[in-house]
C-alpha cells in the first residue's frame, strides 16, 4: 500500500508520516486507492459555472440579433435541454460497466475506452485537448482585452473623450500568464474548489451589471432600437442574404457552444465523494449549473436585444462605451478578467494531469517526474512541489500567452474547434456511450430519437463550421501581423 502511494504522489499530496497502520491508511483512500475525495454537487456545481458561463455570455445579444425574438430564445432553450440531458448520459459513465459500482474512469478518454474502444479513444483525445488548449488560450486575449478596457476607460476618464488612449494588450497578457503560472502549481482538481467559487461569483457579478445596464437603457426611452422577430433584416442591417445565414450559422454556433462543458465533465466528477453515488451527485449539479446558466443566459440574451437592437455589439458591455458610468464597466471588465483567471485553470487541469499521469507511466523511477518535497507555506501548512509539474505547467503557460501574442484573432479560430468538437463530444459520445452501456436493440423508439438527436446536433456542427471558416476568412484578410488588438 505505502508502494502504491509513492507511485501516486504525484497526483495526491500526502503526509506519509501521518499515517500510523494501515486502517489509518484505508481511512484515508477512496475504493481505487487514491486520495478520499471531498467534493460535493455545491463545488461540482461551481466548477460547471465556471466552465459554462464564459465571456461568451456578452455576445449573446449579438446572436439573438441574427435570430430574433422567435428563434433565438427557442435556440437557447433547446441547446440548454441537449447539454443538460447528454450531460447526464455522460455523467453515468463515470463508472463502468455499473454506474454505482463499477471501476472509476478518471477522464473522458478513459470513459470512452471503457464503454467504446478502438480508434474513437484516439478522437476523442484529439477533439478534448485540441479544444482544451484552444479555449486556455482565447481567454489568455480575452482577459487581456478586459484589462484594456480598464486601462482605457480610466484614461478617457482622466484626461477627455477626445484623447487617443490607445493601449498594447501585450503586457496584460504578460500579466495574465505570469499569475497563471503561480495558480497552474494547484496540483488538481481537487485543490481547485476555492478559485472555482470565486470564479463562478465573478461571471454572476459582470453578467448581472450587464444585465442592470441593459434595462436602464431599454427603460430609459431615448434612442430608439428596431427588433424584429425574425432578426436582422437584409437590406437594413445586412448586405445580402448571404451575409444573414452566414451570421446565422454563427449565432446558432455560439449559442450551442456557449453550454458545452462536457471537456471537463469527467475531471469535475471525479472530485465527488462516493455516497451519495457520484452519478447522482453530478446530474444534481449539472441541473443547478445549466439552469442557473439559462436563467443568465436568457436574461442577458434577450435583454441586451431589447436595449441595443439589431445593432447589438459583439459584448454588449462594450456597447455602453468607455465613458460613463465608467467605474460600473470597469468594475464589469474587472470581474470578467478575474472570473477567466479561474477559468482557465477548470480548463487546463484536465491537459496538465494527462501529461503527467503520461510520464509517469513513461519513466516511473525518473526521481525529476516523480519525486516531491515539501516546503512549509506559513498560515497553510506544507504544499508538496514536484520538480517536473513546475517545469511543464510553466512552460505551457508561456506557449499559450506567446500564441495569444502572435495571432490575436485566435478566438475566431476558437469558433471553428468550438465547432469541431461540440458534436463529438458534447452529443456523439455521450449518446453512443449510454446506448452501449442500456445495451439498446437497434431500430427501437429510444435507439432511433437519440441517433436522430446525434445527427441533428452534426447539421449545427457543420454549418456552425461553415460561419466559423467564413468569419476567420474575413479576419485574416485584415489582419496586420503584431498589431495590437485595441
Amino acid at each position: 500500500m505505502a508502494r502504491e502511494m509513492q507511485k501516486n504522489s504525484m497526483f495526491i499530496e500526502h503526509d506519509p508520516e501521518s499515517y500510523h497502520d494501515n486502517r489509518d491508511i484505508r481511512k484515508n483512500l477512496d475504493d481505487d486507492g487514491r486520495a478520499k475525495r471531498t467534493g460535493t454537487w455545491l463545488t461540482a456545481s461551481a466548477h460547471i459555472i465556471t466552465a459554462v458561463i464564459g465571456s461568451g455570455v456578452l455576445s449573446l445579444a449579438w446572436a439573438i440579433a441574427q435570430l430574433g425574438w422567435v428563434a433565438g430564445p427557442a435556440v437557447l432553450m433547446t441547446f440548454s435541454f441537449i447539454t443538460y440531458f447528454t450531460s447526464t448520459l455522460l455523467a453515468d459513465c463515470y463508472r463502468s460497466p455499473d454506474p454505482v459500482t463499477g471501476k472509476r474512469n478518471y477522464t473522458y478518454m478513459d470513459v470512452v475506452r471503457a464503454n467504446l474502444g478502438g480508434r474513437k479513444v484516439q478522437l476523442c483525445g484529439l477533439a478534448q485537448y485540441v479544444n482544451l488548449i484552444g479555449v486556455t488560450i482565447g481567454y489568455t486575449i480575452t482577459a487581456s482585452i478586459s484589462m484594456v478596457a480598464v486601462r482605457r476607460s480610466n484614461c478617457f476618464h482622466k484626461n477627455g473623450h477626445d484623447v487617443k488612449c490607445h493601449t498594447s494588450n501585450y503586457p496584460f497578457m504578460i500579466i495574465f500568464a505570469c499569475i497563471q503560472i503561480v495558480l497552474s502549481q494547484i496540483p488538481n482538481f481537487h485543490k481547485l474548489s476555492w478559485l472555482s467559487i470565486l470564479a463562478a461569483i465573478m461571471s454572476f457579478a459582470y453578467s448581472s451589471i450587464g444585465l442592470g445596464l441593459s434595462v436602464a437603457k431599454a427603460s430609459s426611452g431615448g434612442e430608439h432600437v428596431r427588433t424584429t422577430l425574425t432578426g436582422v433584416t437584409v437590406g437594413v442591417d445586412v448586405s445580402s442574404g448571404q451575409e444573414k445565414v452566414w451570421r446565422t450559422f454563427q449565432a446558432i454556433g455560439d449559442i450551442a457552444f456557449a453550454y458545452a462543458y462536457s471537456t471537463v465533465l469527467i475531471e469535475i466528477q471525479d472530485t465527488l465523494r462516493s455516497s451519495p453515488p457520484e452519478n447522482k451527485a453530478m446530474k444534481r449539479a449539472t441541473c443547478v449549473g445549466v439552469s442557473t446558466t439559462t436563467v443568465f443566459y436568457v436574461l442577458c440574451g434577450c435583454v441586451g436585444y431589447a436595449a441595443f437592437g439589431n445593432d447589438a455589439p459583439g459584448n454588449f458591455l462594450t456597447g455602453f462605451g468607455f465613458y460613463e458610468p465608467f467605474w460600473l464597466i470597469d468594475l464589469a471588465n474587472v470581474c470578467i478578467a478575474i472570473h477567466l483567471i479561474g477559468a482557465y485553470q477548470v480548463f487546463c487541469q484536465p491537459i496538465f494531469g494527462f501529461v503527467e499521469r503520461w510520464s509517469h507511466k513513461q519513466w516511473p523511477e525518473n526521481k525529476f517526474i516523480t519525486s516531491e518535497y515539501a516546503i512549509e507555506i506559513p498560515f497553510c501548512g506544507a504544499y508538496f512541489v514536484n520538480s517536473f509539474r513546475l517545469v511543464w505547467r510553466t512552460a505551457y503557460v508561456i506557449v499559450t500567452a506567446v500564441i495569444a501574442m502572435t495571432f490575436p484573432f485566435f478566438n475566431d479560430f476558437l469558433g471553428l474547434l468550438g465547432a469541431a468538437s461540440f458534436w463529438p463530444l458534447t452529443v456523439y459520445f455521450p449518446i453512443e456511450m449510454y446506448i452501449a452501456q442500456s445495451k439498446l436493440q437497434k431500430f427501437s423508439f429510444t435507439w432511433m430519437w437519440l441517433k436522430i438527436l446525434s445527427w441533428a446536433c452534426l447539421i449545427v456542427s457543420i454549418v456552425a463550421a461553415a460561419g466559423s471558416v467564413q468569419g476567420l476568412a474575413q479576419d485574416l484578410k485584415k489582419y496586420k501581423p503584431f498589431q495590437s488588438e485595441q
